[in-house]
């Protein structure tokens, strides 16, 4: 499905209505913006606020003037957690809809399945959610956090609050498999050891045996970068057991999509996280972000750390676009390229200046 400029115009009447927001007169011509995010399917707890974030951060950059004196539109698709889908709808959007920029894409499977299509049709990229590292495509622009900076916070604090013996059980795909080494690496960089090492595939959901493993190894820690609403059941034959409070537990992913809303206290309080957004931070910035999504979203409060990451996306998308004063590709990457930062809820959010073969794979 796609968001008409109706639908848009909708949303950013909405915060006018609120009050929030002055209205504004465009040009004729809009600047297309295609969003590709999984609104349903298995995976839509992270892609519907990632969803309402583009919608948002548009209304904003829309109520605040536009860019360049033009209207933004958004062009999105459900891909119903559907990589063939991924698939299907980056190519209409860069073939048929003819975007200008593309934000979107949950997993980093989806971000395969799109990202040789937005290379070959040199359609600029952004993916804004927290991933393995190494993509170096010089269209793409990621603002999530990688593991060597998210682990190298994490690892160090959970060890120092349970002990030196570390079990790991990941995700098995690119994201879980890259992260586990980067695990592997700052257990070891702290003076620990890796006991134990276990990938699951996503739809993975009965852990039984696996925590019988772990009760075995005897280690202090586990770690657990694991993704998406099977994975999830872990978390709760965790603590079924009363493993929650023998085993010290720290996870890379739970609560960037809400998931500690799920699991009750029992099951989910003493799990230690590192993110880059909070909705408890206590600053102006975050107050303000969260009363105009309530007054958008009859007061729902469901932004999560990647949906706040994709605000931040596209607000510094904008702001390169600004710097540069064309929508030209290549002149709104090396706008880019020069070091942009915004001021959002999750406090400043730095574009760092890079080369066009800057990689985060080196362990």
């Amino acid at each position: 499905m796609s968001l008409n400029r109706r639908e848009l115009l909708g949303g950013a009447a909405a915060l006018t209505t609120a009050g929030l927001l002055p209205r504004v007169a465009f040009a004729a011509d809009a600047i297309k913006l295609g969003s590709i995010l999984d609104k349903s399917g298995p995976f839509d707890a992270y892609g519907k606020p990632m969803d309402m974030a583009t919608r948002l951060a548009v209304a904003e950059i829309n109520e605040a003037g536009g860019l360049l004196g033009r209207e933004v539109e958004i062009i999105a698709y459900d891909t119903q957690s559907d990589m063939a889908l991924y698939s299907q709808y980056g190519q209409q959007l860069t073939r048929q809809d003819k975007v200008d920029v593309v934000h979107g894409g949950i997993l980093s499977a989806s971000r395969e399945a799109i990202r040789q299509t937005m290379r070959k049709s040199k359609t600029l990229y952004f993916y804004n959610v927290l991933y393995e590292g190494g993509v170096c495509d010089r269209n793409i622009f990621i603002n999530g956090v990688t593991p060597a900076q998210q682990v190298e916070a994490l690892v160090p604090y959970a060890m120092n609050n349970s002990g030196k013996k570390v079990y790991i059980l990941a995700a098995d795909y690119n994201y879980g498999q890259i992260t586990a080494r980067w695990i592997e690496k700052f257990v070891r960089d702290n003076g620990g050891e890796v006991v134990g090492t276990d990938f699951f595939p996503l739809d993975v959901s009965d852990f039984g045996s696996t925590i019988a493993k772990v009760q075995t190894a005897a280690p202090d820690l586990v770690i657990a970068p694991l993704v998406g609403g099977a994975h999830l059941s872990f978390f709760r034959q965790w603590a079924a057991v009363s493993m929650k409070d023998k085993i010290a537990l720290a996870s890379t992913t739970l609560g960037v999509g809400n998931e500690h809303k799920v699991l009750t206290p029992e099951e989910g309080n003493g799990i230690m996280c590192a993110y880059n957004y909070s909705q408890e931070l206590d600053t102006p910035e975050n107050a303000a972000f969260k009363e105009r999504w309530a007054a958008m979203f009859d007061g729902d409060q469901s932004m999560h750390e990647i949906a706040v990451s994709h605000y931040h996306g596209l607000h510094t998308w904008a702001e390169g676009v600004r710097k540069a004063g064309t929508i030209d590709r290549d002149a709104v990457i090396e706008a880019l390229e020069t070091g942009i930062s915004i001021t959002g809820p999750g406090a400043r959010s730095p574009s760092t200046p890079r080369p066009t073969t800057r990689c985060w794979t080196c362990i």
